[in-house]
C-alpha cells in the first residue's frame, strides 16, 4: 500500500494568515476569540463573540481579476492552498493531482447579501456571479483553476466532519492509484447574522468563551478560516528531497444512524477504531489526540466515553487537547485547522493546550492538557471530527519517516 505524506500546509484563521502564525499561536495558547465585528453584535441575543479572520485584505493575496468570483470561503481556501502548494514545491499541473475540499455551509456571506437585497431592499436584479460564489464546490474549483490542476476536483460536505472526510477521500484515491497527489483541506466563512441567529436557536452557543471538557462549559464559539495540505507518496517526496511534515497513515469513518444532533459514543468509537485499524496501529501507540472538543455538555462527555471505549486503560496515558478555544469551531474547516496542531505536535514535540479550563467535570476524567502547552515526544496521534447528522471522521498520523 502506498505510503502518504504531507509536504505542504497553509492556513488562515483567527490566529493568523499563514500556517506558521497559526501554529505559533497554538503553542503560546493565544485565543482568537473576541467580540464579533462581522455583524452588529447588538442583534445577537447572547453571543457577541466569535473567532474571526481579522486584518485580512484579499487583494494582497489574490489577483484582482479573480476576486469578484470569490466568496470569503473561497478566498480563505485559495490563500491556504497557495501557501501549501508553494511550500511543497510539488508540480501539481500533471493531471495526477486531486483537489478535495471540505465545506460545511457554503458561501454564506454571498447568500445572505443576496437575500438582503431580495427581501429587505426589494431589489429587482441580483449580481450575476452570486451562484458561482455560493456553491460549495467553488473553493475546490478556484484552487484547480488557479494552479492548473486537472485531476479529480470536488467538495465533501458533512458539517463539522467535512475536512477529515475530504482528507479520507484523497487518501483513498491515492492508495487506489487514481491520483499520485492531492491538495486537500477545509474552508468556512460562516459568521453571518442569519447563521449566527440559527445557531442561537439551537442553544449551543457559549455566551462568553469555549472551555472544552471543563466544569461549567457552556457551548461552542464559532470560527472561520481555512487550512490546506499537499499530500504525495513517500516515494515521490523522498525522490525530490522534499521536507516531510508527517505521514498520514490511517482514516476512519462511521455514521451513528441515530439522532440528528446528539452524539453517540458508539459511532465516535467506531471511527476511531477504524482509523487505528486502517493505520495498522495499536491503541497503545497513540500519544496524542486532538479532540473534537466543542465545549458542549453533550459532546465532551460523549467523546470522553468513546476514548475510554477504544483505548481502555491507555486512555489515562493520552495527552488530549481541543484547540477550538483558540481558532473557534470553524465547522467544515475545523478538522483541517486542527491538523495544523497535530502536525506541530509530531514535528516539534509540543502539544497545544486546552484553554479556559476551570477544573474537571466528573464525566470528563482524562488528561486534557489544560491551559498551557506541554513538551512531550509524540510518535503517533489521531484527530477526531464528529458532526451533526451523526457523521464521524478520524485521521491517524505518525512522525515523518
Amino acid at each position: 500500500m502506498r505510503r502518504i505524506v504531507i509536504t505542504g500546509m497553509g492556513a488562515i484563521c483567527a490566529l493568523g494568515h499563514n500556517a506558521a502564525a497559526t501554529w505559533q499561536a497554538m503553542v503560546e495558547g493565544r485565543s482568537g476569540i473576541d467580540t464579533i465585528h462581522h455583524v452588529d453584535a447588538t442583534l445577537l441575543r447572547n453571543n457577541p463573540v466569535a473567532a474571526e479572520v481579522t486584518h485580512f485584505d484579499a487583494s494582497k493575496y489574490i489577483e484582482e481579476a479573480r476576486l469578484p468570483f470569490l466568496d470569503p470561503m473561497s478566498q480563505y481556501a485559495l490563500v491556504a492552498a497557495n501557501e501549501a502548494i508553494t511550500q511543497s514545491g510539488l508540480d501539481v499541473r500533471n493531471g495526477r493531482t486531486a483537489v478535495v475540499t471540505g465545506v460545511g455551509v457554503g458561501g454564506e456571506e454571498t447568500r445572505e447579501g443576496l437575500y438582503k437585497k431580495l427581501y429587505a431592499e426589494k431589489a429587482g436584479r441580483f449580481h450575476p456571479l452570486g451562484i458561482v460564489r455560493i456553491m460549495s464546490n467553488a473553493p475546490a474549483s478556484q484552487i484547480s483553476m488557479a494552479h492548473g490542476i486537472t485531476g479529480p476536483t470536488f467538495t465533501v460536505a458533512s458539517a463539522c466532519a467535512s475536512s477529515n472526510h475530504a482528507i479520507a477521500q484523497a487518501v483513498l484515491m491515492m492508495r487506489a492509484g487514481i491520483v499520485d497527489a492531492a491538495v486537500v483541506g477545509g474552508t468556512e466563512a460562516c459568521l453571518t447574522l442569519g447563521l449566527l441567529r440559527a445557531w442561537e436557536a439551537m442553544r449551543v452557543l457559549s455566551p462568553d468563551t469555549c472551555r472544552p471538557f471543563s466544569v461549567n462549559r457552556r457551548g461552542i464559539v464559532l470560527g472561520e478560516g481555512s487550512a490546506m495540505f499537499v499530500l504525495e507518496t513517500l516515494e515521490s517526496a523522498q525522490a525530490r528531497g522534499a521536507i516531510i511534515f508527517a505521514e498520514l497513515v490511517g482514516v476512519g469513518m462511521s455514521a451513528d444512524a441515530g439522532d440528528i444532533a446528539a452524539p453517540s459514543e458508539i459511532g465516535a468509537a467506531a471511527s476511531i477504531s477504524a482509523a487505528l485499524q486502517d493505520a495498522n496501529m495499536q491503541p497503545t501507540e497513540v500519544d496524542y489526540i486532538n479532540a473534537h472538543g466543542t465545549g458542549t455538555a453533550a459532546n465532551d462527555c460523549t467523546e470522553t466515553r468513546a476514548i475510554h471505549r477504544v483505548f481502555g486503560e491507555h486512555a489515562h496515558k493520552l495527552a488530549i487537547s481541543s484547540t477550538k478555544p483558540m481558532h473557534g469551531h470553524a465547522l467544515g474547516a475545523a478538522g483541517a485547522l486542527e491538523l495544523i496542531a497535530v502536525i506541530g505536535a509530531l514535528r516539534h514535540g509540543i502539544v497545544p493546550p486546552t484553554l479556559n479550563y476551570l477544573g474537571p467535570d466528573p464525566a470528563c476524567d482524562l488528561d486534557y492538557v489544560p491551559l498551557e502547552a506541554r513538551r512531550m515526544t509524540v510518535h503517533a496521534a489521531i484527530s477526531n471530527s464528529f458532526a451533526f447528522g451523526g457523521l464521524n471522521a478520524v485521521v491517524a498520523l505518525r512522525r515523518a519517516p
